[in-house]
């Protein structure tokens, strides 16, 4: 190469050629993965049985989770090693707000019923939550999980989402942050199916096209591992036409459909981490929204069986989170207190060492970990996700980071419309 300008034209050929040869990889890699999905992700799911179901539920469970720390407070500080300004932020939290998702549910909470009593359910579950975002104690999220498309429980758990949605919208708009579950995932078809069913329920009920978002419920050996041994959960996310929102981890099914003992069932069960894993991957980039599973040990009867079954609940939330899962789901008011406990604290104690380095990444200080802009954006995700719950306030990450909110969210790659919630 006898100059720099024939090296110039050179590179500038061979790029032109190599934006033609992967025009369609980069226009298939744009569609498939979109990056995270802007705004704010809760940090759990309350489920409830939708005949239980009414319009100050929120507050009920609000009021259940503050009498359980009141009852036995002293075994909650201790688990919490002492730590009375977390347990504050905790109390604050469950008077503020202690459903962040809530999900009425027709499915396994429910069982199966006559036709009347369902229908009626459907009807009156839509009226009550109708009835909570007029009042004001509508939370953050909301939906409904109806019997799955496998051929026995089709046409039921059709006709009660069809019930529930023209009751829903017959006096306003969908709620924000509305979704419907699908249970019992076995094939794509079954997601393809949904996205059809969906664009039908919109013509039929004048909601706006794309309205109806879903979650995939993973639960089933099928949903991970296809006959052809591919991860079919793979598949299902970009079968959905963009209309699905998150993959949540079913505990107790897919741990008796692999065959594990009722006794050994659990979250951290090595086939749930190997579910877990394989979803993790599958939504990785696509802005679908990881949801860990439940535990069925519920905080009730006496000192001793609410400390064994908070301790749990502690540890596995932590864990959860540790591990990349930010969202779980709760059964019971008695799990909130740990649900919060668990989160904040994980928050809080990442807080100094995330800001100190997303502050060195910035300010392009020498230190003895050398971060990459993929780290600082883990950095900058985690104190959002701080923020957006309550367990930190905009004070003291502003202060850590001399961040602000933006200016974080630029560095996570997340939308504009953070939320933040005051920690206190």
């Amino acid at each position: 190469m006898d100059s720099p300008e024939r090296l110039d034209d050179l590179v500038g050929e061979v790029a032109a050629e190599l934006d033609r040869r992967l025009v369609e990889v980069d226009a298939a890699l744009a569609a498939h993965y979109p990056g995270e999905r802007p705004g704010r992700q809760p940090v759990h799911t309350v489920y409830v049985p939708a005949d239980r179901f009414h319009a100050g539920l929120v507050r009920e469970h609000g009021a259940a989770a503050l009498q359980s720390v009141t009852d036995h407070e002293d075994v909650l500080l201790d688990l919490l090693d002492g730590d009375r300004a977390l347990l504050d932020r905790v109390r604050d939290k469950l008077a503020r707000e202690p459903v962040e998702d809530l999900r009425i549910d027709f499915e396994d909470g429910y069982g199966h019923r006559g036709d009347d009593e369902e229908d009626r359910d459907a009807r009156q579950a839509a009226a009550q939550l109708r009835a909570a975002v007029g009042d004001g104690v509508h939370p953050p999220g909301s939906g409904i999980r109806f019997k799955g498309f496998e051929a026995p429980t089709r046409a039921r758990g059709l006709r009660t989402l069809a019930l529930f949605l023209a009751a829903l919208v017959e006096d306003g708009p969908l709620p924000t942050g509305f979704v419907v579950t699908l249970p019992k995932v076995t094939a794509v078809e079954q997601v393809e199916a949904l996205v059809h069913a969906a664009d039908r329920l919109e013509q039929g009920l004048g909601l706006e096209g794309g309205a109806l978002r879903f979650e995939i419920q993973v639960e089933t050996p099928q949903s991970i591992l296809g006959p052809d041994g591919t991860a079919l959960v793979a598949r299902m996310v970009h079968a959905s036409a963009g209309r699905c929102t998150g993959l949540h981890y079913g505990t107790y099914d897919y741990s008796a459909f692999c065959g594990i003992a009722a006794s050994e069932q659990s979250l951290e069960h090595p086939v749930a981490d190997h579910a877990k894993a394989i979803m993790q991957a599958a939504a990785a980039g696509t802005g679908v929204r990881l949801s860990d599973g439940s535990t069925n040990v519920l905080p009730v009867g006496s000192a001793d069986e609410v400390r064994a079954a908070w301790a749990n609940h502690l540890r596995l939330v932590r864990r959860s989170l540790a591990r990349g899962y930010y969202q779980g789901w709760d059964l019971h008011p008695a799990q909130l207190p740990t649900r919060f406990a668990a989160t904040f604290g994980f928050y809080r104690d990442g807080l100094p060492a995330a800001a100190a380095r997303l502050r060195t990444y910035v300010e392009r200080r020498e230190s003895g970990v050398l971060d990459e802009p993929a780290t600082a954006r883990a950095l900058a995700d985690h104190l959002l996700r701080g923020l957006d719950c309550g367990a930190l306030s905009p004070a003291e990450v502003v202060e850590g980071t001399g961040l602000d909110v933006a200016r974080l969210a630029g560095l996570a790659h997340r939308g504009a419309d953070i939320v933040t919630r005051e920690g206190g």
